[in-house]
């Protein structure tokens, strides 16, 4: 999709961003919760005869009433996943990952059927070296076709380097802890949303999409524990700014269902869910029920990392983002249409993981590599 039109509305004027994520009763759904019509559904959304993996019911046997119903029709019918891998991924990196193979795993993941990849940031090399070569990037992805590729900006001169090299998007960073504030991007909570407030009118100007991310919404590897009413300030103050999304970030990966829910609930109070994204690190193994909490919520835009790469260089200790491999693998699952080839997800993994001499941090692309062979591309 386009990246820019005209129009007043915000989704006519960027058609990109538009939300076509409608969340309405899905029967087909309940009719296998409930009983009717059983039949055997396997993981990655095939049937039985189309595929020899292992399978679940959806039914036990017994007709449930309610309950399982209701989890199933509260869900979205689509989720769109958002790719942070390029950019959230490797800026974590001890070793430079070499322009060419960024640029290939951008066109690997654009091709899997993502519609949006975070390509970049356009962050001071001294800060972050590994993406010292955002300009080169972005000059050679920034016409790939059917995928919005936003760029993390910190400040107007940021902002103005990643227009110049054909950012079409881009996204600004504040956190809700004013502690992380200080290390993350040596500036405090309100001094970071004066800057982003400066990009935010440079953006709209030239009519350029601009996306937020807030840190630390469930806690903070310096402050512990952060109030409900810090997160729900800075998502609104961005929102309020012209942030066509608000992505919230559990940065460290310490929220669980539990913690989760009560954030969500503060910040919904003040920003609308359709405008709002998941993004959970996968620390201590909750970024999945995280997100599937959230999307019972309200949710239906959740961030991820191919491979599960990733991790903060001012959080230590903080692993790597919820794999898009796992994401979609459990999407599929649940009947929820993402629009992604998970076999050129697990390729994509496969080819970065392979550069960077590691194993994939994804579960399932482990668990399946194994087993799928020619036919991978069909999953």
């Amino acid at each position: 999709m386009p990246c820019s039109s005209s129009g007043d509305a915000a989704s006519e004027e960027y058609p990109c961003t538009r939300l076509i994520y409608q969340r309405h009763p899905a029967p087909h759904r309940s009719k296998l919760l409930s009983g009717e019509n059983r039949q055997v559904i396997y993981a990655n959304g095939f049937s039985r005869n189309q595929q020899n993996y292992r399978y679940f019911s959806y039914s036990s046997g017994q007709r449930n009433t309610g309950i399982g119903n209701k989890i199933v029709q509260d869900l979205p019918r689509n989720v769109k996943i958002v790719e942070v891998g390029p950019r959230d991924g490797l800026q974590n990196e001890k070793n430079i990952v070499p322009t060419h193979v960024k640029i290939e795993l951008i066109h690997r993941l654009a091709s899997s059927g993502l519609s949006v990849v975070e390509a970049t940031s356009f962050v001071s090399p001294k800060w972050v070296p590994q993406l010292a070569d955002a300009k080169d990037v972005m000059e050679v992805v920034r016409n790939i076709e059917g995928v919005c590729l936003p760029v993390l900006t910190p400040n107007l001169k940021g902002f103005e380097g990643a227009i110049a090299a054909g950012a079409k998007e881009v996204a600004v960073f504040a956190s809700a802890s004013e502690a992380f504030s200080k290390s993350n991007i040596n500036c405090t909570i309100k001094e970071s949303l004066a800057r982003y407030n400066d990009v935010a009118l440079a953006a709209k100007e030239q009519k350029i999409p601009m996306r937020g991310y807030v840190s630390c919404v469930v806690g903070c590897p310096v402050e512990g524990y952060v109030p409900l009413s810090n997160v729900a300030h800075v998502a609104k103050e961005l929102y309020d700014m012209g942030c066509y999304e608000v992505s919230l970030g559990d940065t460290i990966g310490v929220g669980t269902p539990g913690t989760v829910v009560p954030m969500l609930e503060a910040v919904m109070a003040v920003v609308p869910k359709e405008k709002l994204a998941v993004h959970f690190h996968d620390t201590y193994g909750q970024s999945l029920s995280n997100i599937l909490i959230s999307l019972q919520m309200g949710v239906s835009v959740v961030d991820s990392s191919v491979a599960g790469l990733g991790g903060c260089p001012y959080a230590k200790g903080a692993s790597g983002n919820v794999a898009t491999e796992d994401v979609v693998y459990m999407l599929n699952g649940l009947g929820i249409e993402t629009n992604v080839d998970l076999g050129k997800v697990m390729a994509a993994g496969e080819f970065i993981c392979n550069h960077l001499g590691r194993q994939s941090g994804s579960k399932a692309a482990i668990a399946l590599t194994g087993k799928v062979t020619a036919n991978v591309s069909k999953l």
